[in-house]
Order: structure tokens, then sequence, then C-alpha cells
């Protein structure tokens, strides 16, 4: 019995290890200059929706130590408050706002609080996915609809709403995406890639007018994160993936240098793959449904 358990413990330690190298290969972290980090962000107004938990709980803990306005968005009003009252006594000043962006009477709302505020960046944070297979949901149009406004009709709204004073504080626009946004459709995943899909694009037209009024636009196309987002996901489980402190780590890299955007050094090889491969990327596609 005891050599059958000192195994097992021998192969968990290895698939642990396994995992591990696979995360550092695939998934390089570009960590920022905390220095320069510090310097650009100071008494700067930021706005991080989907504040409450992971990537942007992360991202708040991780920006808590600079002295500027957070300015926290989320669902859940009681998660809001243990946040805040986690961060009381860090450098940030910490602002909290309970809305559901699924919502337009609170968009709207929150949109009327924000008129009287200085802002200097805004991050795109929130975010609902879904997998679903289309002949699932030929009664549920409430599946695209709520996943059609929260990850493009709002972000567009907020974005309208706030290029006017980014234009003026020379402000910046970070949108954390998902990678598989630039790669070819995957099954099951119809609402969600073309709702952050139709994001992405809008944002990517509107850079060079927003260029032009000196606001900058960065886009974190992160890989597979372990957050709440990807519980549903069975086959997500046992994947390499990133960690919420790492994503947040990315996005702070884009706060400090300004960049474009971040993807993993192998999407460029996926994209072309699916370019070069888009026939047996679709029989593959055709194959997997029919095992299931």
């Amino acid at each position: 019995m005891l050599p059958s358990c000192c195994c097992l413990y021998y192969l968990q330690l290895k698939s642990v290890a396994l995992i591990k190298l696979l995360n550092f290969l695939l998934f390089y972290v570009h960590k920022p200059n905390i220095r320069r980090l510090t310097q650009r962000l100071k008494h700067k107004t930021i706005i991080i929706t989907g504040a409450s938990y992971g990537i942007g709980e992360s991202l708040c803990y991780l920006l808590a130590d600079i002295d500027c306005n957070l300015i926290l968005v989320a669902r859940t009003v009681d998660k809001l408050r243990e946040l805040k009252q986690r961060l009381t006594m860090s450098k940030a000043k910490i602002d909290i706002y309970a809305a559901d962006l699924r919502d337009q009477e609170q968009i709207d709302e929150f949109i009327k609080y924000i008129q009287n505020l200085p802002v200097d960046i805004f991050i795109n944070n929130a975010g609902k996915s879904i997998c679903r297979p289309v002949m699932q949901s030929l009664d549920r149009q409430h599946d695209f609809e709520r996943t059609i406004k929260l990850n493009y009709l709002t972000p567009v709204q907020l974005c309208l709403a706030l290029i006017p004073k980014l234009q003026q504080s020379k402000g910046h626009i970070i949108n954390v995406s998902a990678v598989n946004v630039l790669f070819a459709p995957a099954v099951n995943w119809s609402a969600y890639q073309a709702s952050k899909t139709a994001f992405d694009q809008w944002l990517r037209s509107a850079m060079p007018e927003l260029h032009n009024r000196q606001i900058k636009v960065s886009t974190a196309y992160l890989p597979l994160v372990k957050t709440r987002m990807i519980e549903p996901t069975k086959a997500y489980q046992n994947l390499p993936a990133l960690q919420p402190k790492q994503a947040a780590t990315i996005i702070s890299y884009l706060l400090q240098t300004q960049k474009r955007q971040y993807k993993p050094w192998w999407a460029m090889v996926v994209q072309l793959a699916g370019v070069l491969f888009n026939g047996i990327w679709f029989k593959l596609n055709c194959y997997y449904i029919k095992r299931k």
C-alpha cells in the first residue's frame, strides 16, 4: 500500500511540475517597472469595471499601493464594500459603485455619477462568458442579448461617455480581452466570441481617432485565466492557465508602458495556422460535435 501511495504522490508532483513548466513557457508575464508605474499613475483617477472578483480584484490590490483614485465598479455591493474595507490603509483612495452593467438604467446612472469626476484611465474588465451550442440556444435569445450587452454595447457606451474626459486628461483606455478573438471561430462559443470580437473591432477602428486626440488605447489579449468565469466549462479545469494576479500584472505593464497590446508569444503562430489550415479547423470542429 505504501509504495502505491508513494507512486501516486510522485505522479501528482510530476503533474504539478509539468503544469508549472507549461505555464512558464506559454504564459510569460511581462512585469512593470514599479517606479515608473507609480509615476505614471500618481494622482490619476482610474475606473475599473468587474472589480469585485478575479482579475479586477487582483488589479485593485496591485494598484492600491499607489497614490491614485480607484473607482471600482461591480454588481456585488457586499464584495465591493469588503474590498474597500481591506484597502482602507492603502495609499490609493477607493470609491465603489455598485451597478449591473447589463441594465441600461444602471448604466445611465453610472454615467451621471462620473460626469462630475476627472477620469484619466478606463479599464474595461467586466465581461460575460458562455459556452453553449447554438442548437441548445434556439429558445435562449437572452443568452446572446446579455452577452452582447456586457461585452460590447456597454463598453462602447462607457467609452463614448468618457472620451471627452480622456481627451482632456490625455488619458488611456485598456480593454481586457481574450486571445481567442484573434483566432478562428470555435464551436460552442458563438455568443461569447462574437461579442468580444465586436468590441475589439470597434476599439481598433476607433484607435486612430483616439490617438489623434492623445488618448492611448491598449488591449490585453489574455489566454485562459483561472477565474469564476471559466468554472462552468469542465474542459478548462485541467488546462494551463494564468492566475488572476498574473493577469493583473500584465494589465499593470500596459498601464506603465502604454503599449497597444499584449498577447502571448504563440498567438501569431495560432493566427497563421488558422488562416493556412482553416478547412482542417472546420473539420475538427465538426468531428468534435459528432463525438459529443
